[in-house]
């Protein structure tokens, strides 16, 4: 047990990666998550790794949820928290940003990208973490012709909207927080589906695109040679750069270089070494929807009138007018470096079908998620418990690392005079590190003799010391005050 990782941002598409490829790969993690109107913070979680575990069949470990907000002080952390984080945590890696290119009446992205990050950089000055990783973006490089580099930030670019300039001002914070022994920086390319299920949470950038072209080309008929026209005139070559990246591969480069001492403390451009054109994703769409009729004219084309198809297409990709010139070159070489045995997967015509049949299937976001299903919650049990937030001496604790649906890690304290106490997470000081799946925990619950000590190393713990409810007598302990 070497300490707990803070992450930020863990229901947004990259963040639900991360969790889940961060608890596979061993780490502890504590996530800092809002609650939304109508599920809890921990049920949002729950969501997320019951949906990875569907897709493995293997059980995940759970990590400590913390209910809170980047937008307010101290990331809106309880006292009681904040003191968790201070004893547990001894890094943070902050993922959460708005992706709203433009200003709207909420202040976003500048209240999330810029306020939340300096509202992050508080709590870690307050918590003593000196560790940061953030992730930025590949396009604080802003509007550029020349190879972006990694070692390079502040160049007096201009920006395309003002996601990117926030994004700019928010990792000018990180780099100027004197406090913070070693950052790392991630900076993602535009991120797409995943590269073999095509899943997204989110229906920005290239997705966008193949909506509106599952929505509209079905709509054209079929001609004598069984293809439906599609008459557009797009004023690009066709061959721009596009530097698109699947999901589950940032995630995965990211979880990697973490997991690698030697990596931290350097920055990351995380771009393709094959970028993809606006040529391939129309020929994907052909293929797809049996059509035809793209005409790519050069970006001098400018039309006098919209026929009725392209009156339909254009003011639906309207707010990605400003991409239409072609991408930057990213150097990667940080990357290649550290991880340059895992390239970024080619998104080719099958995967871009992939993406299309997975938005069709979800009905581009609008497809009833399925529920979860939690019987037992280990948290609302030991909620019961007297809580300890480290102020104390005990006699002896046990930690429990619970895996699966409803499960939770939680370390129990026994005081000298019997009172049993817990807290979330594994506690370093513990005695004992006991792993049980939560069908195997609650049936020890509901076994009138057993006793966990057979599980244990070091101590021997029987099993009415976590029960409150049903105190036991027990020859070899004292009675324990649940």
């Amino acid at each position: 047990m070497t300490g707990y990782l803070l992450l930020t941002g863990a229901t947004g598409l990259l963040g639900r990666y991360l969790v889940c490829d961060l608890l596979e790969s061993g780490n502890q993690l504590a996530l800092l998550v809002r609650s939304s109107k109508n599920e809890k913070a921990l049920e949002r979680i729950e969501a997320i790794l019951q949906l990875r575990e569907r897709e493995t069949g293997r059980q995940l470990p759970r990590p400590v949820v913390l209910e809170g907000d980047i937008c307010k002080p101290l990331l809106g952390l309880s006292s009681n928290d904040l003191q968790w984080v201070t004893r547990h945590c001894t890094s943070m890696l902050h993922s959460a940003a708005s992706l709203k290119f433009h200003a709207d009446g909420t202040g976003e992205p500048w209240t999330s990208n810029v306020e939340g990050t300096r509202n992050m950089l508080a709590l870690c000055e307050a918590a003593k973490l000196r560790r940061l990783h953030y992730v930025s973006t590949a396009y604080v490089c802003g509007l550029r012709e020349e190879v972006a580099f990694e070692s390079e930030l502040d160049c007096g670019q201009s920006f395309r909207n003002e996601y990117e300039e926030s994004k700019l001002q928010a990792e000018k914070l990180v780099r100027a927080a004197t406090f913070i022994d070693q950052l790392t920086v991630y900076r993602p390319a535009v991120i797409s589906g995943d590269s073999k299920t095509g899943y997204t949470n989110t229906y920005h950038g290239l997705y966008l695109y193949l909506r509106v072209m599952s929505i509209l080309v079905p709509r054209q008929p079929i001609g004598p040679d069984g293809l439906r026209n599609t008459p557009l005139r797009v004023a690009q070559t066709g061959e721009e750069r596009r530097n698109v990246v699947p999901v589950d591969w940032v995630s995965k480069a990211m979880t990697r270089l973490y997991n690698n001492r030697d990596a931290h403390g350097h920055t990351f451009n995380m771009a393709p070494d094959e970028c993809l054109t606006p040529r391939q994703i129309m020929e994907a769409g052909y293929t797809y929807f049996s059509s035809k009729g793209v005409e790519f004219l050069g970006p001098d084309y400018k039309p006098d009138s919209y026929n009725a198809f392209e009156a339909e297409t254009f003011p639906g990709l309207a707010m990605y007018n400003n991409y239409e010139k072609t991408d930057p070159t990213f150097d990667c070489s940080n990357l290649k470096r550290f991880a340059g045995d895992a390239p970024c997967p080619k998104i080719d015509e099958a995967m871009l079908h992939t993406y299309i049949r997975f938005g069709e299937a979800d009905r581009w976001g609008k497809r009833r998620q399925p529920g979860i299903v939690t019987p037992f919650y280990v948290g609302e049990y030991f909620s019961k418990f007297p809580q300890t937030f480290g102020d104390e001496r005990f006699r002896s604790q046990v930690a429990l690392d619970l895996f699966g649906p409803g499960g939770g890690q939680w370390t129990l304290g026994l005081l000298s005079d019997g009172t049993l106490k817990c807290e979330p997470g594994l506690d370093k000081q513990a005695d004992s590190l006991i792993k049980l799946s939560v069908e195997e925990f609650k049936g020890m619950l509901e076994e009138p003799i057993a006793n966990i000590h057979k599980h244990a190393t070091k101590q021997f713990f029987p099993i009415s010391f976590i029960e409150p409810a049903k105190q036991r007598s027990h020859p070899s302990r004292e009675t324990a005050n649940g």
